[in-house]
């Protein structure tokens, strides 16, 4: 207990991060405590009020996000200079405001409600990559970590000025170009880590990413290569992600899957046959080419 509270006071309060640490643990709550609610709902407990609704609408949570961030935002930007109290606070309302929000990431992203389904796990990775984010500045490391070297910061010199200028530009670079092959969570460790941006940068692609579509598209062995390596070394990280993604937002509806592919089957197959063809059978031709032999015979009579 005193080997947390000297940390906090040394590596956070010291260092003005107060807020920045209200901010997570808003955040971190704030998702668990929606976690268990929408658990409680999914399983139907008697004695947990369940979804809040308008009428026929149903209100989502990202909406309650929306009005935390909103309110609070406000907040610190009007009371920008007051108490640190007071602004973590507004920090800590912050981030319950944003785990409401990115808890329904997905619904956000697809624009329709997948909560229970295969895409809603979208919404996990993006409260992860918020967490993991957060978590390292907390730590004290940030994208320019490098310029905390001696006096590279403060330097004002051309030399110091150029310097700056572009390690900032390299390493937002490498980070662009990790990001574009499909490797996010190395992008993102990598702008607080540089060596990762450079593996990353020069590996291979992943094959569904943008950079395969641009590179590899002319370039059947390489993206062979990709794919073989895909599949060898994200196999297990992939089972190991749909474990946790599945132990912290429940399995996706099979049910509601279900129902929802067979409205859409029925919608595509379910449609009027197309009216049949008129054949010409031996009345409808005798109809039709009486006229023209009665025209015939006049002609020739004339």
């Amino acid at each position: 207990m005193a080997g947390l509270r000297r940390w906090l006071d040394d590596s956070v309060v010291a260092h003005g991060r107060l807020p920045l640490l209200c901010f997570l643990l808003g955040f971190i709550v704030g998702f668990l405590l929606i976690r268990i609610s929408v658990r409680l709902i999914r399983k139907r407990v008697r004695w947990w009020p369940g979804n809040l609704r308008a009428g026929n609408v149903h209100i989502h949570h990202m909406v309650f996000g929306v009005v935390l961030v909103l309110l609070s935002g406000i907040g610190l930007v009007t009371l920008y200079g007051s108490s640190v109290g007071t602004v973590s606070v507004l920090s800590a309302v912050f981030g319950l405001g944003a785990a409401l929000v990115l808890d329904e990431f997905a619904l956000i992203y697809y624009l329709r409600d997948v909560y229970w389904e295969e895409q809603g796990r979208t919404s996990v990775d993006a409260v992860f990559v918020a967490v993991a984010v957060t978590g390292l500045l907390l730590l004290g490391f940030h994208p320019l970590w490098l310029l905390d070297v001696g006096d590279i910061r403060h330097d004002r010199s051309p030399l110091g000025r150029t310097f700056l200028s572009l390690f900032a530009f390299v390493n937002l670079a490498l980070a662009a170009i990790t990001i574009a092959k499909g490797k996010i969570w190395t992008g993102l460790f990598g702008m607080f880590f540089l060596p990762l941006l450079f593996v990353g940068a020069l590996r291979l692609s992943r094959p569904g990413a943008p950079w395969a579509r641009w590179r590899y598209a002319g370039r059947p062995r390489l993206m062979q290569r990709a794919i073989r390596r895909e599949r060898r070394y994200r196999r297990p990280v992939i089972r190991a992600k749909i474990f946790v993604q599945d132990l912290i937002a429940g399995k996706p509806d099979v049910v509601a899957h279900m129902r929802r592919a067979a409205e859409e089957e029925l919608a595509r197959t379910v449609v009027p046959a197309p009216a049949p063809p008129h054949p010409i059978g031996p009345s409808r031709a005798r109809l039709t080419t009486q006229p023209r032999a009665g025209r015939r015979r006049r002609d020739r009579a004339d």
